[in-house]
């Protein structure tokens, strides 16, 4: 909790976190974090997909689902250049607070 108070996202998770991945299906992973970050806490299963529902329905594909279905949806939005700049800061602190702690 200390380390994302110190990043500065804190703001950015105030409606709670939401774990993805593989390890996110751990027993008492979403019980732990609650606890540990003192938030609602929840698993992420794609929604609205279609196909092999079956198989990407699971955290394992959540991040590469909602990243597709972001992309797909926001296609057709332009960033203006003016906003190009603070979405570049924006990234290049999140990738130093990963490079940092990782």
């Amino acid at each position: 909790h200390e380390e994302l108070r110190h990043s500065g996202f804190e703001h950015l998770v105030a409606g709670g976190i939401v774990l993805t991945g593989g390890s996110s299906k751990m027993e008492g992973l979403v019980d732990l974090a609650e606890e540990v970050f003192h938030m609602p806490v929840r698993l992420g299963i794609p929604q609205y997909v279609t196909g092999l529902v079956d198989v990407v329905r699971n955290p394992i594909h959540a991040t590469g689902v909602g990243l597709l279905l972001f992309g797909q949806q926001n296609s057709h939005i332009n960033v203006p250049h003016e906003n190009k700049g603070a979405l570049r800061a924006t990234w290049e602190r999140m990738k130093g607070w990963f490079q940092g702690n990782f």
